[in-house]
């Protein structure tokens, strides 16, 4: 690692590392996510520190930023380790190595990890898509998202809007990220009786304006 890049380390990354993101009961101890994939990380923090990107610590996991706009985070999984970038979709990815985190994703796309060979092999890319990133940044660029009113609403959903006005209202209050993360939630569901569950397990947090992750 250069001077300059070990001068620009973040030290909470260092801890991250070291201890774990302590989002579960893990942290701090050999089966927390993060150390499987301690080298691998390792490798992929000398590459990002070797980019234009400022490291920091957010949601308790490495984050790499551009004049302080988010560009990815570098994150451990089960099964992998992975860089995500935030508007991956407006990226070119001539390698073909971006995926979608999961079907409903709309801006981000991630790349993933299970050895250190393929990061090593991959170095000169990732910067590329960094630099990439970093443009789409300076240019103002952002993803098309769709329109809460291109989601489907499931019947149920619609049945109780109808039953209570209040409860429709209150939908209706939410951003629009914390509607599209419920219609995705609730449309998910293949039996009408596991969509009314869901509709009703989150209906108080509904009232109290909160998405399906706010506490």
């Amino acid at each position: 690692m250069t001077d300059t890049a070990t001068e620009r380390k973040n030290p909470e990354v260092d801890l991250y590392l070291a201890e774990g993101c302590g989002r579960c009961p893990l942290w701090r101890t050999p089966d927390c996510k993060v150390h499987p994939w301690a080298e691998e990380l390792a490798a992929l923090r000398l590459i990002l520190l070797d980019t234009a990107l400022t490291e920091e610590l957010k949601w308790k996991v490495p984050c790499y930023t551009f004049d302080g706009n988010n560009i990815l985070i570098m994150s451990a999984f089960k099964e992998y380790c992975s860089l995500s970038f935030f508007k991956g979709a407006l990226l070119q990815d001539p390698a073909g190595i971006l995926e979608k985190p999961g079907e409903n994703t709309q801006a981000g796309r991630l790349i993933r990890f299970t050895d250190v060979q393929r990061i090593v092999d991959l170095a000169s890319t990732i910067k590329a898509y960094v630099a990439e990133a970093i443009e789409v940044e300076k240019a103002g660029l952002d993803v098309e998202y769709k329109k809460v009113s291109d989601f489907d609403v499931p019947d149920e959903l619609v049945d109780l809007f109808d039953e209570d006005p209040q409860f429709r209202e209150a939908f209706d209050a939410l951003t629009p990220g914390r509607q599209r993360g419920y219609l995705l939630h609730f449309a998910g569901a293949k039996q009408s009786k596991t969509r009314k569950a869901r509709i009703e397990k989150y209906r108080a947090q509904i009232f109290d304006g909160k998405g399906m992750h706010d506490r």
